[in-house]
């Protein structure tokens, strides 16, 4: 099977290097860096997406943002320009249900078919192939993308026959992720403002009640920040900010009170106000502690 990857990011690069142990995969990012690092790793790379995409069965997209997928679907050079008729588009970014149906529009006019296959689990599952991935998508589209999805996905979680009910429940775990982060954060300062020992309180606390996945993920590396360290960057704030926002859209639309979500949303854009986008969401810890975690500072711990 031929399987186009677009988008060699966080994710999209471990997803490009679990699926050519299985398939011909052909992939693309239109930043150069990235691409270098997909060649390094053995990846056979594209110029573009429409290139990438040429004589792909699957093309798989793994972007930021709405517009970025847009872009790579339907922009200069888009993968939209030679995908194949029958072929199928598996999108797994976190857009919202709204671009994702107006990607499926977009696409059967030409005869390609769309699944809605939203991910969770991070760079390290998403390279082992241990991803919780959640579909939505006429039966006929998943089971021609089917063995993709099975490469990417230990928890394969068909959530309906329509493209866009992926999206939902992925805004539903993006809501839980926002707040467990923003929560570890506020736990982690507070730890720190005490002198407590933020590696016994990891250990401690991931052992208890209290422990959650994204404690025990981004715990140590909120813990580096309050010690002035800088954590490498594996999740960035712009994005965690990004999905919090579809959360609150469409809690709005669904006339849903969501108090703690809408918390946690202004304190990823407050670290957007910062100027902290594109650093790790770890960093959020310090708009809530000073640099020395023994107070409240200001506004990027300055």
């Amino acid at each position: 099977m031929r399987v186009a990857v677009i988008g060699l990011g966080a994710m999209g690069l471990p997803m490009a290097q679990r699926l050519a142990e299985e398939f011909s995969v052909s992939a693309h990012d239109v930043n150069p860096d990235a691409m270098g690092r997909a060649t390094e790793s053995g990846i056979d790379t594209a110029a573009t997406a429409a290139v990438a995409a040429a004589r792909a069965e699957i093309a798989v997209l793994i972007v930021r943002d709405a517009a970025q997928l847009d872009m790579a679907l339907f922009g200069s050079a888009g993968a939209a320009e030679t995908l194949p008729r029958g072929s199928v588009v598996v999108i797994t970014s976190t857009v919202g249900e709204g671009p994702l149906l107006d990607a499926q529009a977009r696409l059967q006019l030409q005869g390609v078919h769309c699944v809605d296959a939203a991910l969770s689990g991070g760079p390290i599952r998403a390279r082992s192939g241990d991803l919780l991935v959640m579909v939505g998508g006429p039966i006929e589209a998943r089971n021609r993308a089917q063995p993709v999805l099975d490469a990417l996905a230990s928890t394969l979680c068909i959530v309906g026959e329509a493209v866009g009910q992926g999206q939902q429940l992925k805004t539903v775990n993006q809501l839980l992720c926002g707040i467990h982060t923003a929560a570890a954060a506020e736990a982690l300062a507070l730890a720190h403002s005490m002198g407590l020992d933020l590696d016994l309180v990891l250990e401690t606390l991931s052992a208890g009640a209290a422990a959650s996945f994204m404690f025990a993920d981004r715990g140590p590396r909120i813990a580096e920040q309050l010690r002035g360290q800088s954590p490498g960057l594996r999740s960035r704030l712009d994005v965690i900010s990004k999905d919090m926002g579809i959360v609150g859209a469409t809690a709005r639309r669904s006339k849903v009170f969501t108090p703690v979500a809408a918390a946690a949303e202004q304190l990823y854009r407050a670290g957007e106000v910062a100027g902290r986008g594109a650093e790790d969401d770890s960093v959020i810890v310090k708009l809530l502690a000073d640099q020395s975690g023994r107070g409240v500072g200001r506004v990027g711990g300055k």
